[in-house]
């Protein structure tokens, strides 16, 4: 029978026949007719529901029907997959925004060509930088890489000695050189450039005792100089020999005298072409009776008739960086080379101060380092490297406190405390300001530390090449005095 002609047939889901059977069959009929029909409803909802999105399985919960299985399988392929949402840690952390910028005074004219990098010392960021990577000549800011070195290498309390051994030839002592450059011909209790220094009469005390002590032995009337322990060159080529006329830098000799100087008591003075005769001379006038002074060196295994030794490598280094005193960095440069077996000459400095430095732990691609004192237009030390550098100075790390204790400060000590220096609205920064300068001929220089108004420690260096004249130290002040202000805050804009 067709349900729906049944359902016509009887409106209100009444039957009209009055058999009784007839009658129970009919409501029995009826009954799963409606419940089918009920199912069938369902169902086509859930599938409606599966094709909008997959929400049959909430109404599969709600009605406590659980869906086939071939209707999960049929959600589960139609029903889209999400992407993961990024967790917190995934997204980049935010930037700060640095808003102090010093590039009005970065663009002043006395600086010439450029080249400065400042970074915060105490997270490594670096805050400024204008062509920071580029290695260039340093003038005597080379002086803080000779001296991180020789701390290094030789070690604090490192001294150089020179001695007096007996000759071959009846009559005969031989002063040896040990690369004491600040041996002194003032009389002991007198203090010349050199605090600490030994002194000639001392030495000529010695070698007289020692030599009158043995009767055998005839007159001393003969001097043998030796001063092959340095080898080489005395004078860098690339030097400028006005820096010797003018009292700057002496040549180098592994036995000399006061830095050569005309006048002991002067940090510039005239300095001769012939240091080893200067020293022979003045040894020869306190031993007296000496009527021969020649070059020569010590027999092998000659009795030792005196010794004195130079201040100690921490001393060397204060005089090296508060006045800036090349012949003392040049001095320690070359010690240095022979300790790590680089050799003795100017051309075993590159090789022995890149060695001394290695230890640091600061990447030293693409440095040239001709001199120790920075003279040299040749040498090639990024500012890069300086403030890397001077983060580890900052930090005291292994000896380097020495160095950091050595450096001028604006407005206090050495070469930062003269009168042009750190002047002005730049007095600001005094005390604060610790760092080596550096002059030659084609450039003005400054790197070290900064503690910044904000309490921030920066380290630095600037380099101002080219064309320049007296007043780019100003300018550079200036510029250091802006990163003072700015501490954290610098902008590299």
């Amino acid at each position: 029978m067709n349900e729906r002609m049944d359902e016509a047939r009887a409106p209100g889901g009444a039957s009209a026949s009055t058999d009784p059977a007839s009658s129970g069959l009919l409501s029995r009929v009826r009954a799963v007719l409606g419940a089918h029909r009920l199912a069938t409803a369902i169902g086509a909802g859930v599938i409606g529901l599966l094709l909008l999105g997959g929400g049959a399985l909430a109404v599969g919960a709600a009605t406590r029907t659980p869906p086939a299985p071939a209707r999960v399988a049929a959600a589960a392929a139609s029903t889209p997959t999400a992407e993961p949402r990024p967790s917190p840690d995934a997204v980049a952390a935010a930037v700060a925004l640095r808003t102090c910028s010093v590039a009005d005074l970065a663009a002043d004219p006395r600086l010439a060509a450029l080249q400065a990098q400042v970074v915060n010392a105490g997270t490594g960021e670096v805050l400024f930088d204008r062509g920071g990577s580029t290695p260039s000549r340093t003038a005597s800011v080379m002086k803080v890489l000779t001296s991180a070195a020789a701390l290094a290498v030789l070690g604090p309390d490192y001294r150089a000695t020179t001695t007096v051994v007996k000759g071959a030839e009846p009559g005969t002592a031989v002063l040896v050189g040990g690369g004491d450059v600040t041996l002194s011909r003032t009389p002991s209790g007198d203090e010349g450039v050199y605090p600490g220094a030994a002194h000639l009469d001392d030495l000529a005390a010695q070698v007289r005792a020692a030599w009158d002590a043995d009767p055998s032995n005839p007159p001393l009337t003969r001097l043998v100089l030796d001063a092959s322990y340095f080898g080489g060159e005395e004078w860098q080529p690339s030097w400028n020999l006005k820096e010797r006329d003018d009292g700057y830098m002496s040549n180098i000799a592994a036995l000399m005298v006061d830095g050569d100087r005309d006048d002991p008591f002067s940090n510039t003075s005239f300095r001769s072409d012939d240091p080893v005769g200067r020293a022979g001379q003045a040894f020869a006038d306190e031993l007296g009776g000496i009527g021969t002074i020649e070059r020569g060196t010590a027999p092998a295994g000659a009795a030792q008739l005196g010794a004195v030794s130079s201040p100690t490598v921490a001393q060397l280094v204060d005089k090296a960086l508060v006045v800036s005193d090349n012949t003392v960095a040049e001095m320690l440069a070359r010690l240095v080379a022979i300790e790590t077996g680089a050799g003795n000459s100017f051309d075993a400095i590159n090789a022995g101060v890149l060695q001394g430095l290695a230890g640091y732990g600061v990447d030293t691609s693409g440095i040239v380092i001709v001199d120790g004192s920075g003279l040299s237009d040749d040498n090639a030390v990024p500012p890069a490297y300086l403030t890397r550098l001077f983060q580890k100075i900052a930090a005291r790390e292994g000896q380097l406190g020495v160095l950091l204790d050595g450096l001028p400060v604006a407005g206090e000590r050495g070469s930062l405390s003269y009168d042009d220096r750190f002047t002005g609205d730049n007095a600001v920064a005094d005390g604060q300001v610790i760092a080596k300068t550096g002059w030659i001929d084609t450039g003005y220089t400054l790197a070290g530390v900064i503690h910044a108004a904000d309490g921030t420690t920066l380290t630095f260096a600037i380099y101002a090449l080219g064309d320049v004249s007296d007043d780019a130290k100003q300018a550079i002040d200036t510029l250091a005095t802006g990163f003072y202000r700015c501490g954290a805050q610098l902008s590299n804009r």
